[in-house]
């Protein structure tokens, strides 16, 4: 490429508070009604006054701590200015140049020469801020929108990378790790389809070898993985045609369509002094001090990197293995809620890895919506163990155990599906495909060996996978002596 591109994102993140950021109002923008959770404060009425929500200083301060950010002991609140139907105080109360964490960052898994490494991603800031409320397109009448303000006033941070992204793929990954941090701290559902999660990317072009960044147009509003992959890949081929067919980049705000598969403008990218931002003085200036910071350190929760790591030394099971499991924390609890009934970690997590995260995707579902239990999972691989079943028809078991959910000794139980390890109809069914089989027989005894798995699976499927695979391996290698 003539190009390097460039990539900064700022993450929205709805924080998971009872109330909203600034009043009482409940915090529920996804699930209620239109404008049932509104207020005098959030709906902006005059004379009113903001108080703030601790809890949602709380969790900043807990998203600072886990972004390995500088938590400052001073900040402050600022209106931004601008006008818009859903914003109705004409402002949103926001952080300007006082936010409350800044300069930290977060370790990102690449390809590299060596197979997977690690590039730092830096994060220049974490601020606190008020939402908008949001307009509801008439589809019968385009001339009609109509304004709903419960997510008015509801509690978001905002999560400013560096410049320091140069792919879709870091871009993503850089995305998918810092969701899972969010989730696992508690501080947001993590849903970007709903809206509770969102991404705007920055995207700019630079000569190969230039220092000086490019004109960069920020895409906003991407609201899952595959979007933001998408949008990305097409602003850096858009970019490319403009520079090379000799014409600028210009500075703008854009919008991915999904069903066009492209950018479009949407209007010219706003800076700083277009917002006349200034201190709010219905708000103090907040003070943090070391106390309060060491109170919210001390209740973090055990994290996705350090989990990961437990897991390799209490399980013993490969570091690819726990860097999979811990990628959701649904997922990595069901690992653990597993193991609980039945102590079979890399077993389970075979299980888990091949089979159910294939389901899963299959059925586009995630781990909380579906009928198969840890206990359930657990017990399976525990009849394996026992020799109950062999590993061929506990496929079939985990199959019925998805759809149905029932327990896997009543699957057994009611189809019959329990492992043959009676050596005779197992001896039978061998000297019949043996006597069938004549052919592959004088094949194998003049040293083409590889004919004994055709041996195995002609066994197996005679007996419909219930026989002892061990003990089909034995007999056969006797037989054919």
């Amino acid at each position: 490429m003539k190009y390097v591109p460039t990539i900064g994102l700022e993450i929205h993140a709805h924080l998971k508070t009872k109330t909203k950021l600034f009043c009482d109002s409940l915090n529920d923008p996804f699930n209620a009604q239109p404008n049932v959770n509104i207020c005098a404060v959030c709906m902006g009425h005059p004379g009113v006054l903001p108080v703030i929500n601790k809890k949602a200083i709380d969790k900043i301060l807990q998203v600072g701590l886990a972004l390995n950010c500088q938590i400052a002991d001073h900040s402050k609140f600022d209106r931004k200015n601008y006008f818009y139907p859903d914003l109705p105080k004409g402002y949103q109360i926001s952080q300007y140049d006082m936010p409350f964490c800044e300069n930290g960052y977060i370790d990102i898994s690449v390809e590299g020469k060596r197979g997977e490494e690690y590039k730092r991603i830096e994060i220049e800031r974490i601020h606190l801020e008020e939402d908008a409320g949001k307009l509801v397109h008439d589809l019968g009448n385009p001339k009609v929108s109509h304004v709903d303000l419960n997510r008015c006033s509801t509690p978001l941070i905002e999560i400013v990378s560096g410049p320091d992204i140069f792919s879709t793929t870091e871009a993503t990954e850089y995305l998918k790790k810092l969701r899972n941090i969010l989730v696992y701290l508690e501080v947001c559902d993590g849903n970007m389809q709903e809206g509770s999660l969102r991404c705007d990317a920055n995207i700019s072009l630079k000569p190969k070898g230039s220092k000086e960044f490019g004109t960069r147009a920020e895409i906003k509003n991407l609201n899952s993985f595959k979007f933001l992959e998408n949008a990305i890949h097409y602003e850096i081929k858009r970019q490319t045609e403009v520079l090379e067919s000799g014409g600028k980049v210009v500075q703008e705000t854009r919008l991915w369509s999904q069903e066009k598969q492209r950018t479009e403008s949407l209007r010219s990218k706003e800076e700083a002094h277009d917002y006349r931002y200034f201190p709010d003085p219905d708000l103090l200036p907040l003070v943090v001090d070391q106390l309060w910071v060491e109170k919210v350190k001390s209740d973090l929760p055990e994290l996705p990197t350090a989990k990961a790591k437990r897991f390799v030394d209490q399980y013993k099971i490969p570091e690819y293995d726990s860097n999979i499991l811990t990628a959701e924390k649904a997922l990595a609890n069901y690992f653990e809620a597993c193991i609980s009934c039945y102590n079979a970690p890399k077993k389970l997590s075979n299980w888990i890895m091949a089979e159910l995260l294939r389901e899963l995707k299959q059925r586009e579902q995630d781990i909380s919506q579906i009928r198969l239990q840890p206990k359930q999972l657990a017990r399976m691989v525990e009849l394996i163990d026992q020799g109950t079943i062999s590993g061929a028809i506990a496929k079939t078991i985990f199959m019925e155990m998805m759809d149905s959910g029932e327990d896997p000794d009543k699957i057994v139980a009611a189809k019959g599906l329990q492992q043959i390890s009676d050596t005779s109809p197992i001896e039978a069914c061998i000297d019949k495909i043996l006597a069938r089989e004549k052919e592959n027989v004088t094949r194998y005894k003049s040293g083409k060996t590889n004919v004994f798995g055709f041996f195995v699976g002609a066994v197996m499927k005679e007996m419909q996978g219930k026989a002892n695979p061990k003990m089909v391996n034995e007999l056969l290698k006797k037989k054919l002596e």
